[in-house]
């Protein structure tokens, strides 16, 4: 069993692998010569897959999963997690945005007495537009599922292998890596290290697969927004009936009574309608979300796997505990 793991989602990287590896490599050994690279290629359709086999065949430390499609950064990370051996696993991008050269003092600030430890990202690239849309969404997500996640934290971070049990006890389809270790409620600090700048290529993230990506980080997350529309209900009703009482008081004691405009009313009307719209809404996306969880499908397809038949006798690859999980699952 390795000392150390390292997993890393791999998305069109075709230009990056080569340095990461190498990266990775020449940190990993400051540490311990026992480490074993884990790459999980999801989808994609570039070279990547080709570059980890060839990596995998020159270095028995590296490690290869290949999906059948692309299932999501959030679902191979939980992939390489769940084939991992290590006593320790650091979780990374495989854009070199998370430098390899932090890794030391990741593992030397967790053998402090810490599970996890996450890596606050400073000085980063990104343009102001993104930071500030970042930091917005980052308020309504903690507004809105009662966290206190920290926005400088990505998923570059290392966590014990106590961590990574339980982390694979969690079986549901909306994933969110940093939200799952925060709740699991472990032992965790943070450390403070420049973010990198891109390697090579465009990066995976889109504009709509982050917002996409928020959306259901809420959802998973929490169920606040069925308590806020209740509450935005409740001071609806609260203000018609305030409304209501005006007008009888002022129809008794004032004697005075004059039919409004249609306008007002109409407006009214479709205001209302759009709120029970929106309310009913967000119940069905809960209730949809719920269908998706009970059919029971695998939180990811496995099409391929290098390397760990490769060193010291490993049979992950054959044994049928490591099928249930990256299959059946």
């Amino acid at each position: 069993m390795p000392h150390l793991s390292v997993v890393a989602p791999i998305f069109r990287e075709e230009l990056t692998l080569r340095e990461l590896y190498r990266r990775l490599r020449d940190s990993l050994s400051t540490i311990s010569p026992d480490f074993e690279i884990i790459f999980v290629s999801d989808g994609g359709g570039d070279r990547s897959w080709d570059i980890i086999r060839e990596l995998a065949t020159a270095d028995a430390r590296v490690k290869g999963v290949k999906f059948t499609r692309n299932f999501g950064q959030h679902f191979a990370i939980s992939a390489g997690l769940d084939v991992c051996a290590g006593d320790w696993v650091v979780v990374m991008d495989g854009d070199l945005q998370d430098r390899p050269e932090v890794i030391p003092e990741l593992y030397t600030k967790a053998q402090q007495g810490y599970d996890v430890v996450f890596v606050s990202r400073m000085e980063r690239p990104e343009a102001a537009i993104y930071r500030l849309a970042a930091g917005v969404f980052y308020k309504i997500f903690k507004l809105l599922a009662n966290t206190d996640y920290d926005p400088a934290h990505g998923n570059f971070s290392i966590i014990s292998r106590h961590v990574v049990e339980q982390y694979r006890t969690m079986g549901e389809t909306l994933r969110f890596y940093g939200g799952i270790v925060d709740w699991l409620g472990f032992q965790r600090t943070n450390i403070q290290a420049k973010h990198g700048s891109r390697y090579a290529g465009n990066p995976g993230y889109t504009l709509r697969k982050r917002l996409l990506l928020a959306y259901h980080i809420i959802l998973a997350h929490s169920d606040r927004p069925l308590h806020f529309s209740i509450a935005f209900g409740l001071f609806i009703s609260l203000l018609s009936g305030g409304t209501g009482m005006w007008m009888i008081m002022r129809s008794l004691f004032v004697q005075q009574y004059s039919v409004e405009g249609w306008t007002s009313l109409i407006v009214s009307i479709f205001f209302m309608g759009g709120i029970i719209l929106m309310v009913l809404g967000i119940m069905g996306v809960y209730i949809g979300k719920i269908f998706n969880e009970t059919k029971g499908r695998p939180l990811y397809v496995v099409q391929e796997k290098v390397g760990f038949s490769a060193g010291g006798g490993d049979k992950t690859d054959e044994s049928p505990a490591f099928e249930k999980l990256v299959l059946v699952r």
